[in-house]
């Protein structure tokens, strides 16, 4: 048995605890807040719970996984159910569309705004599960330190047959010539780090996820699935240690032997790291960094975040659903003020959820829980006060405006979460909300390694690393992490 010390209790880590701890490892998770979850923490105010960080549960067959890994299925945790519709979609004529759980319904809906679109829909879709089968089954599992881990013929087929070099744009632009439509379908990559026309279209695979696999909420609160990982970990021995802060990492030679927090000073075997990965690597010696800050400076970052959570005295209208996009504004002009000419949005494009519309544990009763984002540019430096509130009296006017009411006077409870939180709560780089963007030039291999090429009992897993951004990525790189580390543990100890 060897002890190994997590940094940090966020999906990945968590993912990680569980698979380490039932290999027979002793393991210490230590986190900084006083829960688990990472960005997924939760926080209570005026009779309101918010979740902080996601929103949305796609991908079920992945959490599936990983609780079915230690003989459990999701239900032996929490609630879940299916949002119908998904979510609905605020265009800018002032057109209003609820995108409707199932691919014939969506596919109806399409047909009616584009003749022969509900057929393409069915092609494209097929496409797309081919995709999502290859990177699910094949791709994200790799652990990514050698283009050997591709070397065989299935799939180096398979990713040609994806579209790999080609854009997303290009690949929707095949099937569809609606504009609306084109928009819809470039959403679910807004904040894999660029625009359509820079993502691979590998990732119409996130359509499928999105069409097909459904949009999911878990009764009680996204921050049940955190609490779940924490309880299955804790099944298998693993071990939490809360309000344990990581301020320095000591090293000999080429490996860590201690890891000092606010609490105390903690000795390993093996050292994962589930925190910001640019910041664990700063509290290295420069010798043993494996990037430097001109590195790190070159990487292109997912967006950020301006987020708003609002306590109602009252409900909003029965025309809002759980989740609303509003595309009321120009996009590209909105994805080139993050991605192209770094700056606050002119007219930001916008999310709103409103889970006390599905879940009504969330809320006092009459009241609505709202949860406002905007994508923005990562590493913005004029995160003041006076802008977001700028910025969401914009949002409160647009919402006037499509629903006729001024939530303004109803308003019982309000915080704002941006670029200075993020850097602050959880030491991300550039104050990033949704790590690295996978651009064709950083997917796969090409993204930081899993693995310290210079410390080496030391290991890394999360947004910043393989396979990317996102709560079902995230528990995909806790499990490979742990793999990794198990397999190089048992070759070091026989």
């Amino acid at each position: 048995m060897s002890r190994i010390i997590i940094i940090g209790a966020g999906f990945s880590s968590l993912s990680a605890a569980a698979y380490l701890a039932k290999a027979g490892h002793e393991v210490h998770v230590l986190e900084k807040w006083e829960q688990p979850g990472g960005r997924a923490r939760t926080f209570s105010a005026e009779g309101f719970l918010f979740d902080m960080g996601p929103s949305w549960y796609w991908m079920p067959d992945v959490f599936e996984r990983f609780f079915g890994n230690f003989g459990k299925k999701v239900s032996d945790y929490y609630n879940l159910v299916r949002i119908d519709p998904s979510y609905k979609v605020v265009w800018q004529d002032g057109s209003q569309w609820d995108i409707p759980a199932g691919m014939k319904a969506l596919a109806k809906l399409l047909e009616e705004k584009e003749k022969g679109a509900g057929k393409q829909l069915e092609k494209f879709l097929a496409q797309a599960k081919k995709k999502y089968e290859l990177g699910i089954q094949e791709l994200v599992y790799k652990p990514n330190l050698s283009f050997a881990e591709y070397l065989h013929l299935g799939l180096l087929k398979g990713l040609l047959e994806s579209d790999v070099f080609t854009s997303m744009r290009k690949h929707i632009a095949k099937y569809f010539s609606d504009s609306k439509i084109i928009e819809l379908l470039e959403f679910p990559v807004l904040f894999l780090g660029a625009g359509a026309q820079d993502i691979p279209a590998l990732y119409s695979l996130m359509n499928y996820a999105d069409i097909v696999g459904g949009t999911w909420y878990p009764m009680g609160g996204m921050h049940l699935i955190a609490k779940a990982m924490e309880a299955v970990a804790k099944e298998q021995g693993a071990h939490f240690h809360y309000g344990e802060e990581v301020i320095s990492i000591s090293t000999n030679g080429d490996k860590i032997n201690g890891i000092k927090t606010s609490k105390g000073l903690w000795e390993g075997d093996f050292y994962l790291s589930g925190a910001d990965y640019h910041h664990t690597e700063n509290l290295l010696p420069k010798t043993l960094q494996q990037y430097d800050e001109n590195y790190w400076q070159k990487r292109t970052m997912a967006p950020s975040a301006l987020i708003y959570y609002v306590g109602l005295n009252t409900k909003m209208p029965d025309t809002v659903p759980h989740h609303t996009l509003f595309f009321d504004a120009d996009f590209e002009r909105h994805s080139e003020e993050i991605y192209d000419r770094p700056q606050m949005p002119t007219d930001p494009l916008f999310y709103l959820c409103a889970p006390s519309k599905t879940d009504s544990s969330v809320a006092p009763a009459g009241c609505e829980n709202l949860f406002f984002l905007i994508p923005t540019a990562p590493g913005l430096d004029n995160d003041t006060e006076e802008v977001r509130q700028k910025y969401f009296d914009m949002l409160c006017t647009r919402l006037e405006k499509h629903y006729g009411m001024n939530i303004r006077p109803h308003i019982v409870y309000q915080r704002s979460f941006s670029v200075k939180d993020f850097k602050q709560d959880y030491n991300s780089f550039k104050g990033n909300a949704y790590g690295l963007a996978n651009t064709l030039n950083q997917t796969a291999i090409l993204k930081p390694r899993l693995v310290s090429k210079k410390v080496r009992n030391l290991a890394y897993c999360g947004q910043l690393t393989v396979p990317g951004p996102g709560v079902p990525p995230a528990l995909v790189s806790g499990e490979v992490a742990a793999n990794y580390i198990h397999q190089k543990l048992k070759r070091t100890n026989h």
